[in-house]
């Protein structure tokens, strides 16, 4: 990137020799400023260490990215939120360990994705609300060279740090933070979870539109190089790829907490990438999770085949719970275990198998069968799970 009056390349070559970008860029302001007024040149710089500034910087960048960050999750809870709502009864196959459960309904999914996802949101929030600090602390965090510069009172320093968060808009920590890394941890931290956060959206997106499933596609599919047919879920895969990075990054940054002394050698210059990726990644996550979660298309018809595919196995459950004090848990357990495995073997449905049990048909007619082997009718709480998820929406 150009920057007017600055030479990037001979900055970044510059900074090989002494691990950080601060000294040559201080060279090139004390020029700048030295053309416009010799004497403030003077004061470029004065006092401060090179972490002091680079610290900074990323708190600086870490609040803006954050910011933009939190209203993309932001777009996203609202989205899947009116997923939810508008699919609060549609009926889908429940799946444990990759196979059918029992049923459950896609707006109770949504209202899950949108709950992680908010959550998310909330962390995010916390960290930018609690306020990322400035780092102004000097050569070894007393801020010995300030207070010596300064009109002599007491408090200068304190005064010179409330002054120089305010102007940068960061908070005043209260203690200089170079061995204290906190800061930098809890940016990525939250990076960590949002990544993780839409991941979870992003690998059900992945699975549900497998061509077997067929339950949702995203609002638009990419190409295969090679099979013209191809409709490949790319938005779910990009969110699923940084989300498999993020975390991991985001470990890296943690173990720099492990700082020695007033201000480590090689610990605060390994934050640099890792953090960077972690925003860049998270960043590139939350914004296409907005055009994912606005644009997914829900197939109600593939999840209402989809339940049909066990002959009526899914509500197995619920019979087992009718029929138990009816024939007894044992006997109970028994009849429905012949009928399922008949159901799969014959490949017919479960309510004919039990239809002709006469133990089965002495308790239970008909329509009693039916209303029990209606998927629609065993989702449990799902319908006011989701109401209370979008209370406050």
């Amino acid at each position: 990137m150009a920057v007017p009056g600055i030479d990037v390349t001979a900055l970044a070559r510059e900074a090989r020799a002494t691990a950080n970008p601060v000294v040559g860029l201080v060279k090139v302001l004390t020029a700048a400023v030295a053309r416009v007024d010799a004497g403030a040149a003077d004061h470029v710089h004065r006092g401060s260490t090179s972490q002091d500034i680079v610290d900074t910087a990323m708190m600086l960048v870490g609040q803006r990215t954050l910011r933009l960050i939190a209203d993309d999750l932001d777009a996203t809870v609202n989205a899947l939120g009116e997923l939810a709502r508008a699919h609060r009864d549609t009926t889908m196959p429940g799946r444990t360990l990759t196979a059918h459960a029992v049923p459950t309904t896609f707006g109770l999914k949504a209202a899950t994705w949108r709950q992680v996802v908010l959550d998310a949101a909330s962390r995010v929030r916390r960290v930018l609300d609690g306020g990322l600090p400035v780092s102004l602390g000097g050569a070894a965090g007393t801020l010995a060279a300030y207070a010596e510069y300064g009109d002599g009172t007491d408090d200068y320093a304190e005064r010179l740090v409330n002054a120089f968060a305010e102007e940068t808009g960061l908070a005043a920590p209260t203690l200089p933070w170079h061995a204290n890394r906190t800061p930098v941890a809890d940016v990525a931290g939250v990076l960590a979870m949002a990544a993780v956060a839409l991941g979870k959206f992003a690998v059900d997106v992945l699975t549900l539109t497998r061509t077997e499933l067929g339950e949702v596609t995203e609002p638009a599919g990419g190409g295969s190089s090679a099979m013209p047919h191809k409709r490949n879920p790319v938005l779910s895969a990009l969110i699923r790829s940084a989300a498999l990075q993020v975390p991991a990054l985001a470990a890296g940054v943690t173990q720099a907490g492990l700082a020695e002394d007033e201000r480590s050698a090689g610990v605060w210059q390994a934050e640099w990438q890792l953090l960077r990726e972690c925003l860049r990644l998270t960043g590139g996550a939350a914004y296409t999770a907005v055009e994912l979660a606005r644009g997914l298309v829900v197939h109600p018809d593939r999840m209402a085949a989809n339940l049909a595919l066990t002959h009526g196995l899914i509500v197995s459950e619920r019979l087992s719970a009718t029929l138990a004090p009816l024939l007894g848990k044992a006997r109970a357990k028994a009849v429905l275990g012949d009928a399922s495995a008949r159901a799969i073997e014959e490949n017919r449905p479960l309510d004919a198998i039990l239809a002709e049990s006469a133990e089965v048909t002495a308790v239970l007619d008909a329509s009693k069968l039916a209303d029990l082997l209606d998927p629609a009718h065993y989702t449990g709480a799902a319908g006011r799970l989701v109401d209370r998820a979008l209370e406050d929406d």
